[in-house]
């Protein structure tokens, strides 16, 4: 049930997120959702792409300093407090959110949220102990 995610260093300088999607896309791998949390000095671009193997090849060999990370999707319900519904549950749990960010334009799905969290396997056994539905690595590479 774990998705893997990309995470891509990079120097905070004109041009270096267009190298990443350009290397991306002439290797034609789609990126179905990201997250750049940036300083003064660098960024790091976090990525779900559709063949996640993929990538961290061609953008190591295109001389990137990459990483993977597993995070979890979840169905979040679309509507009002949805998010917050699903947050309550992580944290009486005694889940730490280490980061999230949307996947946005998922047709015929709630909201879809990628959590980082300290422990997917327990985030994952409490949002399905409530009936909040995580997606597996498969279905969103494929989505």
């Amino acid at each position: 049930m774990l998705v893997k995610q990309i995470s891509v260093f990079l120097e905070n300088k004109a041009g270096r997120l267009a190298e990443v999607t350009r290397c991306l896309g002439v290797n034609g791998i789609n990126i179905r959702a990201l997250s750049i949390a940036d300083t003064d000095d660098f960024g790091i671009l976090r990525l779900i792409v559709d063949r996640p193997a993929a990538a961290e090849k061609v953008l190591r060999a295109a001389g990137f300093m990459v990483s993977e990370t597993d995070v979890i999707a979840v169905e979040v319900p679309d509507r009002p407090g949805g998010l917050a519904e699903v947050l309550d549950i992580l944290g009486t749990a005694g889940i730490n959110i280490e980061y999230l960010y949307a996947f946005m334009g998922v047709p015929s799905h709630g909201a879809l949220v990628i959590f980082r969290v300290e422990d997917c396997a327990a985030a994952m056994q409490t949002l399905k102990t409530h009936q909040i539905r995580v997606l597996d690595g498969a279905e969103v590479y494929a989505l």
